[in-house]
């Protein structure tokens, strides 16, 4: 047995170092490969007759056949021509992060497992809470990603702000515009739809304060309990920030919860030229931040942030016997007791190993160019005949869409732009997604990759005119 290990170690070393070769070369040449590969009908069939095997096979051909049938048919997120979504900017010294921390495999969830490893994940978290404005006795943790940093913070809400008693009156107030996980989380947590109020929002897809205000006003006159309100710090839609200061203001006033989904947005922190868009962010009582959207990580890099990290201790600290022996001597108090999870892997090391290599001058500067992308793509779209910019370029993302000549009503003009996200992005140059806005099918463009160039927008953006064109014509 211990031959056979040995065996398979030589393999697996004689492989990895192919593989190493293998992906710094796809990653060197990025730009010219394309961002998906749809599986053939043959490859889908094998997958889905395979099995797991009583006999192990030869892990070279494992490897050949992960490589070349799954790992191939993948859309690649962090391709400097994927525009849809919200891109991954996931950098090879992110990838190399990931890989040294999968190698030596820490358990991150107390210092004595990773004692250096501990210290880096705190020191990266009064990092951000810095970044953030949050006062001392501030903190956090790294999670999974947004949905589980909003879902950390809105238990945190629940539990500083509502007696078991009042749950059940309780109301949170969302936008119309705020992400899904949202409302996910308050399910999970045991909100009822009829506690969660969707607010409007203005011209600008940012929450509008007047309704609410309103919205508060009428929950407390029937008796119902205003306990938090969600505010965005670049929606997925179209980069919105909701206004945060007035925002904070309400909530001082009404004594609710502030927690901002920054998890796409916050990192506009680092940013010299554009930081003051988040104004108001140091007021919130909690905030969502993905590192793995502009922070240029693979993905599983989210942080969860509070004014208190009390509050995250109240709602989270669990002592059994079973794990005495491996609490710290200064105050028993673990990443393990800031967040649901036990066991967790230290998602922070890939960061840290980025920002040490890169420093923060070069991380501002990406954020920026995601900026100037979006304004280059809008100025190119805008000066054409026959397109309407529906939402302005903001925070890296900018919604558009064909009208044609004005005469094609709304459901002919949902059928257009649909067919031109397709036609662009069947032949992988780039991916190009349609979302909806008040009830307007549009094209989205997220440009917020480093790597991407102007001569990829303009690229792309040829793209989508020729693909109008074909669609119109054919139509």
């Amino acid at each position: 047995m211990e031959d056979s290990w040995q065996k398979q170690n030589d393999a697996v070393r004689a492989l990895m170092h192919d593989f190493v070769d293998r992906v710094v070369d796809m990653y060197s040449t990025m730009d010219a490969r394309p961002v998906s590969k749809v599986p053939s009908a043959e490859t889908l069939a094998r997958a889905a007759a395979q099995e797991i095997p009583a006999d192990g096979r030869a892990l070279a051909d494992v490897y050949e056949e992960m490589r070349e049938e799954i790992y191939a048919h993948t859309i690649l997120a962090q391709h400097p021509r994927f525009f849809a979504c919200v891109p991954s900017t996931a950098s090879l010294l992110s990838w190399m992060g990931e890989a040294m921390t999968a190698a030596y495999n820490p358990h991150a969830s107390c210092q004595i497992n990773a004692p250096v490893a501990d210290l880096i994940e705190k020191k990266l978290v009064r990092w951000l809470c810095d970044a953030a404005g949050y006062p001392e006795g501030a903190g956090g943790l790294f999670v999974s990603g947004g949905s589980m940093a909003n879902l950390t913070a809105l238990v945190a809400a629940r539990d500083a702000k509502l007696s078991a008693d009042a749950r059940g009156r309780a109301v949170v107030y969302l936008s119309d515009q705020t992400h899904s996980s949202v409302a996910k989380a308050l399910t999970i947590i045991g909100f009822g739809k009829e506690q969660v109020r969707l607010v409007a929002t203005d011209a600008d897809f940012r929450m509008d304060m007047g309704a609410l205000a309103a919205a508060v006003a009428a929950d407390k006159a029937a008796g119902r309990k205003p306990f938090a309100v969600v505010a965005s710090a670049g929606t997925t839609n179209t980069g919105s920030v909701d206004p945060l200061e007035a925002i904070a203001d309400l909530c001082a006033k009404e004594d609710m919860w502030l927690h901002v989904d920054g998890a796409f947005g916050a990192s506009v922190l680092l940013s010299t030229s554009h930081r003051a868009r988040l104004s108001g962010i140091e007021r919130a009582d909690s905030l969502s931040w993905d590192a793995h959207k502009w922070l240029l990580q693979t993905f599983g890099c989210g942080i969860v942030l509070v004014r208190n990290c009390q509050t995250l201790i109240n709602s989270f600290v669990a002592h059994p016997e079973y794990l005495k022996d491996v609490e710290n001597d200064e105050d028993g108090i673990e990443f393990w007791d800031l967040g649901p999870e036990l066991t967790r892997p230290a998602r922070a090391l890939k960061l840290w190993l980025t920002l040490q290599t890169m420093g923060t001058d070069a991380v501002g500067r990406a954020i920026d160019h995601g900026f100037a992308l979006a304004e280059a793509a809008e100025s190119l779209l805008a000066a054409r005949d026959g397109w309407e910019i529906v939402s302005h370029a903001q925070l890296g993302v900018v919604n558009f869409r064909y009208v044609g000549d004005g005469t094609l009503d709304e459901d002919a003009l949902a059928l257009i732009n649909a067919r031109i996200s397709q036609d662009v992005s069947a032949d992988g140059f780039a991916m190009v997604f349609t979302t909806e806005l008040r009830g307007k099918k549009v094209l989205r463009l997220c440009t917020i990759h480093p790597e991407t160039t102007f001569e990829d927008v303009r690229r792309t953006v040829d793209k989508i005119l020729d693909a109008q064109a074909h669609v119109t014509t054919k139509k």
